[in-house]
């Protein structure tokens, strides 16, 4: 069960980063120093992004799981903050870090540090409910 519960909580962080850079793409790409085509989409967009993102998510979905269970975070409440912790003071930390030393807009790290902390909340609400 535990590996399904990895895949679909990576899924659901997927599909919640889709949402969310769909809702901030144009405040993000502004930031991000990205160039819009005419369709307002990223110019020379590929597919790669994308699998790498979706790789990245089972990856840390796969060791929220393993942390939780050694940690024995076994509720959805439990789950929803511990995942809120890891993303608001592990990896948003560190994606501030990344962007303060390439001068990136404080702006940028606001959204992908969000997308960091909501994202980590529901996977770690939903790895809790298998």
């Amino acid at each position: 069960m535990d590996f399904i519960a990895v895949i679909v909580a990576a899924f659901a962080g997927f599909a919640f980063g889709a949402a969310w850079y769909m809702t901030l793409s144009k405040p993000w790409m502004d930031a991000a120093g990205i160039k819009a085509n005419e369709n307002g989409r990223p110019e020379g967009a590929t597919m790669v992004p994308y699998v790498m993102a979706l790789v990245a998510m089972i990856l840390v979905s796969g060791m929220m799981r393993h942390t939780f269970a050694l940690s024995g975070i076994e509720t959805v409440g439990k789950g929803l903050i511990s995942g809120l912790g890891i993303g608001l003071f592990f990896i948003s930390p560190w994606i501030m870090i990344n962007n303060g030393y390439t001068n990136r807009p404080f702006k940028l790290t606001l959204i992908d540090s969000g997308y960091a902390t909501f994202g980590c909340a529901i996977v770690g609400a939903i790895l809790t409910l298998f």
